[in-house]
């Protein structure tokens, strides 16, 4: 099944924050083998070269290594994960506290009405 990718924003920039949450969320292991770049360029419906571009990325910050004839692999440091899932958590708060202040919110509105979606959930 391809991956919802948005047109109007870098293909690239995307797959890489997809794999990065992936990785983030658990989906692949530390110390676990990524789908050969074939593969998940295929799964993505994307250029293979787009998708090496990416791995390149996840590689270059930490997230990613490769053994020369195995394949890739996420890496092994659970702190490096976690400080990712941190920045992550702390990018998308942001973005959220940017859109209810444009909304017109108080930061005592927003964490009243944040009281009151997790009461619900």
């Amino acid at each position: 099944m391809a991956w919802n990718l948005d047109s109007d924003r870098p293909i690239f920039s995307q797959i890489v924050e997809r794999i990065q949450t992936d990785i983030i969320a658990g989906k692949y292991e530390p110390g676990g083998k990524l789908p050969s770049v074939r593969e998940m360029a295929q799964e993505a419906s994307v250029n293979p070269n787009t998708m090496q571009k990416a791995f390149a990325e996840l590689e270059r910050i930490g997230l990613v290594y490769s053994r020369r004839t195995s394949g890739r692999f996420i890496t092994e440091d659970i702190k490096m994960i976690e400080s990712a899932k941190t920045t992550l958590a702390q990018q998308e708060m942001n973005r959220f506290l940017e859109i209810m202040q444009k909304l017109g919110y108080s930061r005592s509105e927003i964490l009243d009405l944040l009281n009151q979606t997790l009461k619900k959930n």
